[in-house]
């Protein structure tokens, strides 16, 4: 997806804590209407790096600019066109949600507070709370009240550190469609541990582990690249060498893995999904089962990760 202006753009950034080069020379680009899928283990440097991007840590080396806004030289325009959720999004519990919305509003200079808070309020789904104290309020609610403070000024960019960690699935699935409905017109990047997140919201995904960028893709192209994407599954009534030889001459297989005699694995050479081909295999057998798989993001997490970040 190149059709967005650049609204993030990440150049060679280092950051070292003492001896520890929590970020080592990333770049990569956002551009308008992508969600972009930060991953990586504890440690990785994600959270450093979108540090870096909202203006609470200087990087050592290396620009960030965001919406054209150098961060080091122009914080405060980059703070006016980033909406900012951090991991332990900090709010003032004694306050009602409109009373902390109130108080965000007045730290954004919103000319018209109340209209702004209505649209976040309304955005979020939180109406029926507007008017509780936010210490009384479920932590799924309390992390809309986190993304409604990051909407209010209707910012340019979005950045969300684990915007649903913790949240029970009802909660992440509420707080994953608001994420899809607002990134229309929005650069959002979105740092998650949950796979399945990356699946269903993102429309690109980086994968980061100590500091480095292992891969740089969109979820369907690492999915496609997992192992087992597009093995197909099959079980039979009853053995049938016969049959497996047959598999085995097609010229797109690679190999069957007969893990009984019943029950077998056929994968591809091309990765490509040949269910067809093989259904014409199998008349006048009988099948008890047959499916294609999908390749998991989270078996080619560990794949690409494994030994980096041991």
């Amino acid at each position: 997806m190149m059709e967005g202006e650049v609204l993030v753009d990440v150049r060679n950034i280092k950051k070292y804590f003492g001896p520890i080069k929590a970020v080592d020379d990333i770049s990569f680009q956002v551009r308008r209407g992508e969600i972009f899928g930060f991953m990586g283990p504890n440690g990785a440097g994600k959270s450093t790096a979108m540090k870096i991007i909202t203006c609470f840590l200087e990087q050592d080396s290396g620009a960030v600019r965001v919406a054209g806004h150098d961060t080091l030289t122009e914080s405060l325009a980059v703070r006016q066109k980033i909406g900012y959720l951090p991991e332990s999004a900090p709010a003032y519990g004694e306050m009602t949600v409109t009373g902390f919305l109130e108080f965000v509003a007045d730290a954004r200079a919103i000319a018209d507070k109340a209209a702004a808070i209505d649209r976040v309020v309304d955005m979020t789904g939180l109406e029926n709370v507007r008017y509780q104290t936010v210490e009384t309020l479920s932590k799924g609610f309390k992390r809309r009240v986190g993304l409604a403070q990051a909407l209010i000024h209707d910012p340019e960019v979005l950045i969300l550190d684990e915007p649903t960690d913790g949240l029970d699935p009802n909660q992440k699935a509420l707080v994953q469609d608001l994420i899809n409905r607002i990134a229309r017109n929005k650069a959002i990047i979105l740092s998650t541990h949950i796979l399945d997140e990356v699946e269903r919201v993102c429309n690109r995904a980086l994968i980061i582990s100590k500091g480095q960028i292992l891969v740089d893709s969109t979820p369907q192209e690492l999915i496609a690249r997992a192992d087992n994407h597009n093995v197909i599954k099959l079980e039979l009534a009853e053995g049938d060498k016969a049959l497996a030889k047959r598999i085995e001459d097609q010229n797109w297989c690679e190999r069957v893995i007969r893990q009984t005699e019943t029950q077998w694995e056929i994968v591809a050479k091309d990765r490509e999904n040949h269910l067809g081909e093989v259904m014409d295999l199998l008349e006048g057998v009988a099948v008890t089962s047959i499916a294609v798989q999908e390749g998991r993001l989270e078996e080619l997490f560990r794949e690409i990760t494994e030994g980096v970040c041991a």
